[in-house]
């Protein structure tokens, strides 16, 4: 059996099987017979062939995660010998790596057994997968604290929180958001964007509210198994001088109390009573009230003011004056705390109400004040007795009044309040004239309106002149009383005419004979009246045409004629000085009466002288 030129190729006539047998029949043919002879030829395999990697780059993936002598299938080198010359070892040709034979990162190493070995190399490429084996750090530790002004405008930044996560696509994918414990208030106060970490102001912030939030951020990436990691932020806020003082006042009466109640109520606002009145910055100031007796001693209590600010530091710090009036001062008590004591003495009837200002200032810059009127209203006492407005009245009255008549009118004034203020008036009880009788029998009083009327009717000629005691209370207890004085003078009616009683008249007429030989200037006669009335009513005016002499004379003022032409008249009167100006009138007449003239010049002329025969003139005349 010859091989031929072509050869024996085990691996391709077998391949990988284990025992390579070519067989066939042999027929030879000897004188016609033949013979069949069965070959088997088993072809020994030789190291013919080195291994071959089925690619000259292979890649395999392993996850960082993966534990340590898990196997990864890998795709080994093929060596069409076998047995001894087929594939016997694979190994790593880097002697350090960190991977065991299973596990190449860069070549694997093949070789077969055969006496002449044969080996094959391929690059391993190895791509470590990540796994998510790292959880979100903040750079800022656990705990960050972020300081933040009060005043801080919405939209400020606090704080860029920038977690970090070392994997790679969603495991190092961080997101962002308040933990559970984050309170609600501060979740509506403050943003945290979700993408970023960044950290900023939502709203608004009062220090004086609340001056720390503690926020609980979370932040986790986005791998399967997602890792997480927690910070807790405290945000301190910064005080700034945004709070005007507030004021408390805590009058020690309502309006419209008693005077004498203000005092015990002291102990009651001084021992925690809250304050009746307060204010804030910006508030309109409806004042608070306070009622002090006027008869208040200096240093009286009259209100508590009580100052805050809600700031801090020198922020919070107030400082309190009050303005308005030198009668009050203000004295400090305790920490923020001051009274309002009076200063002076007070006179409701001179000031009756005080309007002061109490000024409170921080000691911030610059600096916030709040103003607030307060005001002092000066309680009544009966310190004032009631005052006539004259202290002696003038009263005229005429005689033969009717009982009941209206004579005059007395006033006083009391400049109190009230009760206190409230005059009545009073006779002062006293004997009146010769019978002693008492004054409420001749005028009575009005309590109320002070007018004085005649209780009985009038005699001049019996009283005069009538002198009262007048008195005015107050409502007051104790009342207080002033007193004035009223006389009481009588006027008479001028009810009588005087009367003429010389010369005397006979029919309202007198005749009066005179000397023919009368000088001039001699007198004529002196005449007399009398008048039963009292004071002016009785005073007598004598009324005469003309003359020259005293009052009540007359007198011969012209030459008497030799032929007297007839008799001569003088119309003489006599006048009281009354109201009715009475008159009682009387011809003077040398003869029978004869009317007397309406008027003209009065003068008494003498009878002619008598004829010679004086005997017979003697007897004829009267």
């Amino acid at each position: 059996m010859i091989i031929r030129d072509a050869g024996l190729d085990r691996e391709r006539l077998r391949s990988q099987a284990p025992q390579c047998v070519l067989a066939f029949h042999v027929v030879s043919f000897f004188q016609e017979q033949f013979r069949l002879v069965h070959v088997e030829v088993s072809v020994r395999d030789i190291s013919d062939h080195a291994p071959r990697s089925p690619r000259a780059q292979i890649p395999l993936e392993v996850s960082e995660g993966a534990a340590v002598g898990m196997r990864t299938p890998l795709e080994v080198p093929v060596d069409w010998d076998v047995d001894a010359n087929g594939l016997q070892t694979v190994c790593l040709a880097e002697p350090h790596s960190p991977f065991r034979v299973e596990l190449q990162t860069r070549a694997d190493c093949a070789q077969d057994g055969g006496q002449l070995p044969r080996s094959a190399t391929a690059a391993l490429s190895v791509r470590v997968l990540d796994a998510n084996d790292h959880s979100p750090a903040f750079p800022q530790g656990a705990v960050a604290e972020v300081e933040l002004a009060e005043d801080a405008p919405v939209g400020s930044l606090l704080l860029d929180l920038d977690a970090a996560d070392p994997d790679e696509g969603p495991n190092g994918d961080v997101v962002f958001a308040f933990g559970a414990r984050t309170p609600p208030e501060a979740r509506r106060l403050f943003r945290l964007d979700p993408r970023s970490g960044r950290l900023t102001l939502a709203g608004p912030v009062d220090y004086e509210r609340q001056d720390t939030y503690e926020l609980d951020v979370r932040a986790q990436d986005r791998g399967p198994g997602p890792r997480a990691a927690t910070c807790k932020v405290i945000v301190r806020l910064r005080d700034v001088n945004d709070n005007a003082p507030d004021i408390s006042i805590t009058p020690l009466a309502a309006p419209g109390a008693p005077a004498a109640s203000p005092f015990p109520a002291a102990a009651a606002a001084l021992g925690g009573a809250e304050a009746t009145s307060s204010t804030g910055p910006g508030t309109p100031e409806a004042g608070a009230v306070s009622l002090v007796p006027e008869g208040a001693a200096r240093e009286s209590l009259v209100a508590l003011v009580s100052t805050s600010d809600r700031d801090s530091g020198a922020n919070g710090q107030v400082r309190c004056a009050l303005y308005g009036h030198e009668h009050f001062r203000l004295q400090p008590a305790y920490a923020g705390s001051y009274l309002v004591v009076t200063a002076a003495s007070l006179d409701r009837e001179r000031i009756s109400e005080y309007n002061l200002t109490l000024v409170a200032e921080d000691r911030g810059a610059p600096p916030l004040r709040t103003v607030r009127p307060y005001t002092v209203r000066v309680g009544d006492e009966n310190d004032n007795a009631p005052l006539f407005t004259r202290p002696v009245y003038e009263v005229s009255a005429r005689e033969n009044n009717p009982p009941g008549a209206y004579l005059a009118t007395v006033a006083a004034r009391d400049p109190d309040l009230g009760r206190n203020g409230q005059v009545t008036y009073r006779l002062l009880q006293a004997e009146v004239g010769r019978a002693g009788g008492a004054v409420a029998t001749y005028v009575s009083g009005d309590p109320v309106t002070g007018w004085l009327h005649a209780q009985r009717s009038f005699n001049l000629e019996e009283l005069a002149r009538l002198q009262l005691g007048l008195e005015a209370l107050d409502g007051g207890s104790p009342p207080l009383r002033g007193r004035a004085t009223a006389g009481l003078q009588m006027q008479g009616q001028d009810e009588r005419a005087p009367r003429l009683v010389t010369p005397r008249l006979v029919d309202a007429s007198a005749l009066l004979p005179l000397p023919w030989d009368a000088s001039l200037g001699s007198l004529a006669t002196r005449q007399q009246a009398r008048d039963a009335d009292k004071g002016l009513d009785a005073q007598l005016t004598h009324l005469r045409l003309r003359g020259d002499g005293s009052p009540g004379e007359l007198s011969l003022q012209l030459r008497r004629s030799p032929q007297p032409a007839g008799p001569l008249t003088a119309v003489v009167a006599a006048l009281d000085e009354g109201r009715l100006a009475l008159r009682r009138s009387g011809a003077v007449l040398p003869a029978p009466a004869l009317p007397a003239p309406s008027g003209g010049q009065m003068v008494l002329v003498p009878l002619p002288a008598p004829p010679p025969n004086r005997e017979g003139a003697r007897r004829a005349a009267p």
